[in-house]
């Protein structure tokens, strides 16, 4: 049974309730521009921008979308994901070069920097345009979603301190940046980030460290689906263990599995109040 879906827009607190619907917004991130519209209506918010880019050969993705709703106290941005396998081609080339990060504050990834800026300044005057009732910001994004959700905050924070975001929840996001925009990022944000990662999901994992690190604020989806907000080292290592041993007939799928969005959702849902 799906849990019903309320939303606070006045509220700017860490909840349960908004970690998933904020997951819900993520996934809406995927269908078509009408369906978009219609459910944002439900939820509240009545209106809507759309944003896409496409992009040509040889860059490794056809194009970037995202949408930004806007209700009387809240704005909300998401952005699209991607299949696992293409972020995971894209993320483990290692002749892929980094690229200055927002403000001139440490590197990215150069995927992430040219879909980023292939798409913010139209995000950007959504935002001029639909803000006029002095709104609480939120991004948020899914799998490479979850990576220019991050990103639009960082350089919205570090261009403009005075429009950085109340909140940023992202969903099976891969390392994007490095420790010292991590760092920067870490400072400006502090619990206005919530970056999840469900179990053994595979794309959190890329593109391998030292060059690339993560945010802090992780809330880890253990393998029974309870959040979790720090687990050990050796408490992690057994439950991912746990996860890949759930499924004894396609145990290495297990962190494709967990990428899936749905698979955030039935988690998510197992965690509200």
């Amino acid at each position: 049974m799906t849990a019903p879906v309320v939303i606070d827009q006045r509220s700017t607190a860490y909840s349960p309730e908004r970690a998933y619907w904020l997951a819900l917004a993520s996934e809406l991130a995927y269908q078509d521009e009408a369906t978009i519209e219609r459910q944002a209506r439900e939820w509240g918010f009545d209106r809507v921008r759309h944003h896409e880019t496409r992009f040509t050969p040889p860059f490794p993705l056809q194009d970037t979308q995202a949408y930004t709703m806007a209700g009387d106290d809240m704005i909300v941005t998401a952005f699209r994901g991607t299949e696992p396998q293409q972020i995971e081609d894209w993320l483990t080339d290692a002749t892929t070069p980094p690229s200055p990060g927002p403000g001139g504050t440490g590197y990215v990834h150069h995927g992430f920097a040219e879909a980023l800026e292939s798409i913010f300044p139209d995000v950007r005057a959504a935002h001029d345009e639909l803000r006029g009732n002095n709104q609480s910001v939120w991004f948020t994004g899914h799998s490479l979603g979850g990576a220019l959700a991050m990103l639009a905050g960082a350089r919205m924070y570090l261009e403009n301190p005075k429009l950085t975001a109340d909140g940023v929840y992202t969903y099976g996001q891969p390392r994007t940046c490095d420790r010292i925009l991590a760092t920067a990022y870490n400072k400006g944000f502090g619990r206005r980030m919530y970056r999840f990662v469900n179990n053994n999901d595979i794309v959190p994992q890329l593109p391998p460290e030292p060059v690339f690190t993560h945010v802090d604020a992780l809330r880890h989806i253990d393998s029974n689906g309870k959040i979790r907000e720090s687990m050990s080292l050796m408490g992690g290592l057994a439950d991912r263990a746990a996860g890949l041993t759930a499924d004894a007939l396609a145990p290495a799928t297990d962190g494709i599995r967990d990428h899936a969005m749905r698979s955030y959702l039935s988690a998510l849902e197992k965690n509200l109040p």
